[in-house]
């Protein structure tokens, strides 16, 4: 059996390594990130959500139950969502698709929910980032330079602000440390102008989708990173990775919403603030997380999912569906 993830990382439950199966051909495992696990699947690739949460880009030590079935169920909602836009890199999530063995049921019922089967793609060197708030680094860049990413902004603008047009700030993929914001320019030195182009337009498009959907949930859009990548088959342009989920997201209520501050969101933002409070340099490892804290964040990974889809989320956990 291939290696488990690299020491201090919470385990996955849905982690094919241990979900009882036999893995017919060589080792499928690929890498771990900070939150997902991968494996090679025939002529394809699997995703693996796992419940691991970060913080200050530190794998924390105690899980949150549930999470990687939100992201993968959010996912799969936006991927159906932006169809119409965009191809994406979902060809099923269904544990009956692997051609694997499993050696009883526990093996099926723990990757349910929490996985993806994708096609294969050359991934961008860049983020894909839409804003249409002025929150996060975003704010940061703007009350330093009135900009973000070389777009000018109006004067005066608070934090929180909703901006005039969704704006489009691509960064860079840092292999450590933080991402940093580029310019458009500089992205067409990385990927091609027409290809710069076709990613900006696009993604506009995406994240207009989503803030309407999510706005009829009572939901703002605040802002979203995704991955696109071009397929290693056919060379088009695809959505990849995670689209829309608390991960990659600013979700804010709309009825609470109240520019000049900051927002209160459906993520790890309760994670956050408590490890604020706490004697800790924000390098690894991390500290555990309390019950409360635990409880709370998912407690808002799954308000997210089941306002944003209109979907119960038990019976997604029991029946692996998207509906009431």
């Amino acid at each position: 059996m291939p290696a488990r993830p690299k020491s201090g990382a919470p385990e996955n439950p849905g982690d094919p390594r241990a979900a009882g199966h036999t893995l017919e051909g060589s080792d499928a495992f690929v890498r771990s990130g900070k939150v997902r696990d991968l494996f090679e699947i025939e002529h394809n690739l699997l995703l693996v959500a796992s419940d691991r949460l970060s913080a200050f880009d530190v794998v924390l030590p105690t899980p949150i139950p549930d999470k990687g079935r939100v992201l993968t169920g959010l996912s799969r909602f936006w991927f159906a969502e932006t169809s119409d836009l965009i191809h994406n890199h979902l060809m099923s999530t269904s544990p009956e698709s692997l051609p694997w063995k499993f050696t009883d049921e526990a093996g099926k019922r723990d990757l349910r929910g929490r996985m993806m089967i994708c096609r294969k793609a050359n991934v961008l060197p860049v983020e894909i980032i839409v804003r249409g708030y002025l929150a996060g680094s975003g704010w940061k860049e703007y009350q330093k330079t009135g900009s973000i990413c070389g777009i000018e902004l109006p004067p005066g603008l608070r934090e929180s602000d909703q901006l005039r047009q969704p704006i489009f700030t691509p960064s860079t993929k840092a292999e450590a440390g933080h991402d940093q914001n580029i310019s458009f320019d500089e992205m067409v030195k990385l990927v091609g102008g027409e290809i710069a182009e076709r990613v900006r337009d696009v993604a506009l498009d995406v994240y207009r989708r989503g803030a309407d959907d999510a706005e009829e949930a009572g939901i703002l859009l605040a802002d979203t990173k995704f991955e696109m990548g071009t397929s290693v088959d056919t060379g088009e342009l695809m959505l990849i990775d995670e689209l829309m989920t608390p991960d990659s997201s600013r979700f804010w209520d709309a009825e609470k919403y109240e520019p000049g501050r900051p927002q209160d969101s459906y993520d790890k933002q309760p994670v956050r603030d408590w490890l604020e409070t706490l004697d800790w340099d924000k390098t690894y490892p991390g500290p555990e997380l309390p019950p409360e804290i635990v409880a709370d964040t998912r407690r808002r990974y799954v308000t997210a999912f089941e306002r944003i889809t209109t979907a119960s989320f038990e019976r997604y956990l029991k029946e692996d569906v998207i509906a009431r």
